[in-house]
């Protein structure tokens, strides 16, 4: 799924929990070819801070070619590996204080009017405002506290929890890819027929353009057609990608829209009180616009924002703003087996005014379960000479509907404003493919709680994704113990796992 990344980092913190400086070198596995790497790169460059304001901030990272399969980009491009190393950060901080992860967190997280390390300049405020309202919505402080009393009366069965935000910056960092174009007629039946250059792909962007038509004609979404994307009748499209679809597209519908409802005004002037079909249908008796030669067809066009950046001066404006998020999760662990269960999870998204809060409620959740997937289930494995093992549902395992948390609760944050996209709403499409790294940190979480009844303190390794294998080791039982750990060099490894 993606790019698989390691990191080595180096952090520098307060006793209050205040990171002063972190320098962190990324290799990205790019496969044994180049395709989207550089790109990939770059994003996780940009977003290596995620939420936190780190005054002396140094990121490097490296595409690195190996003998396995070329590597491209998914939902996200690099920021659910990136961003959750920085999470990785703050809980290590965390341990070594031996405080709750979710302080460190807001000590941390930007405040009043910023700028992120390549000077980009922006206002926090609603990511607090998730943060916050995730906090109440979850009732933090009382779970946190049932946490600590079951953890206590159980040996063998672990809770965790975790409280995780995300800061994603909207649209393409090269600018000549934030464009759009579209292609409206209506019919003499009153009929419209809607071409625009986005892709849809279970996203929703069709319905979203109709009611983006429905908006500007004034008409019911029933008369409203969408034809498949193709470059006969809109060429030249950009890609359906970096959460941009709708921005972009919305707008060209939009603009399309607006120039054919003004040549209907003399239409409508003349006759106030009809109807949209008394407008436009073909009656001769009936001041309309088809007998009036008014041309029925408009093209529609988008010019979006000149996002930039340049790498040698490390400043820019590579997004056009950006989508907030927080999500609270808890789970439970068999610290014998390493089996989870996601017990409750609570997300609260900044998606401005929602043009369509049922399509941008399911993004949500289905991004969510993607980013469980991605960080605790699917492992690849590989021989040393690159041969994929994990080739089936055997081996390869995706969320089921087992894995989907037993309470869901996902909010949009009220009275939220966008004035860079259409209608004053925010791309959604990838952001929330992170906060599915919470249930990771809740069962780190719980780890934790297991390995102290070992005797065992501070950071401990956990990669992702914490596979029940992965988590029953981390758990350090007695039983686990049992097995003496092997040497390394005393033998081949018969696998890889990436």
């Amino acid at each position: 799924m993606g790019y698989k990344q390691s990191c080595v980092f180096q952090v520098g913190f307060m006793k209050d929990g205040r990171i002063t400086a972190a320098d962190l070198q990324y290799y990205a596995n790019a496969g044994n070819t180049v395709d989207e790497s550089p790109l990939v790169v770059e994003k996780m460059l940009l977003h290596m801070d995620n939420a936190y304001n780190i005054p002396n901030l140094r990121g490097r990272a490296v595409a690195c070619r190996t003998n396995l399969p070329s590597n491209t980009a998914f939902r996200g491009f690099g920021v659910p590996q990136t961003a959750a190393i920085v999470e990785n950060m703050i809980t290590d901080v965390a341990m070594h204080l031996a405080r709750p992860a979710h302080q460190i967190r807001e000590v941390n997280m930007y405040r009043g009017p910023s700028l992120t390390h390549y000077k980009f300049s922006f206002n926090p405020e609603n990511l607090w405002r998730c943060w916050e309202e995730c906090k109440a919505r979850s009732g933090l402080d009382v779970r946190q506290d049932a946490v600590r009393k079951f953890n206590q009366e159980n040996r063998w069965r672990k809770r965790g929890a975790a409280l995780i935000p995300i800061k994603y910056g909207i649209a393409f960092g090269e600018a000549f890819l934030n464009q759009a174009a579209a292609l409206v007629h209506i019919y003499k039946d009153g009929s419209v027929l809607v071409s625009h250059g986005g892709t849809e792909m279970g996203q929703g962007i069709h319905t979203k353009m109709q009611q983006v038509v429905s908006r500007e004609l004034h008409i019911s979404s029933s008369k409203i057609y969408i034809s498949e994307t193709s470059t006969s009748s809109v060429p030249n499209t950009c890609p359906s990608a970096a959460s941009f679809g709708t921005d972009a597209n919305g707008m060209a519908v939009k603009d399309a829209c607006q120039k054919l409802y003004k040549r209907l005004e003399p239409i409508r002037t003349k006759n106030p009180k009809g109807s949209w079909e008394s407008w436009v249908q073909l009656n001769r008796f009936i001041c309309n616009a088809f007998f009036e030669k008014i041309s029925l067809s408009a093209t529609g066009y988008f010019r979006g924002p000149d996002c930039y950046m340049d790498w040698e001066k490390m400043e820019g404006q590579p997004y056009s703003y950006f989508t907030y998020g927080a999500c609270y999760c808890e789970v439970e662990l068999d610290c014998l087996t390493g089996d989870y269960r996601t017990l409750r999870t609570d997300i609260v998204v900044d998606v401005g005014q929602s043009i369509n809060p049922s399509i941008d409620i399911g993004q949500i959740e289905g991004a969510f379960l993607q980013g469980l997937g991605l960080y605790t289930l699917e492992q690849l494995s590989f021989s040393p000479g690159g041969v994929l093992y994990s080739r089936g549902p055997s081996q390869y395992k995706i969320p089921a509907i087992c894995d989907v948390p037993l309470s869901f609760n996902v909010y949009l944050l009220p009275d939220s404003h966008n004035p860079h996209a259409i209608y004053s709403s925010k791309g959604i499409g990838e952001p929330v493919l992170f906060l599915g790294s919470t249930v990771f940190y809740a069962i780190k979480d719980a780890v934790t709680a297991a390995r102290a009844e070992s005797g065992l303190m501070g950071p401990f390794p956990l990669d992702s994704p914490a596979t029940p294998e992965r988590a029953c080791l981390a758990c350090a039982t007695p039983f686990s113990q049992m097995v003496p750990v092997s040497e390394p060099g005393s033998f081949k490894p018969w696998v890889l796992n990436i």
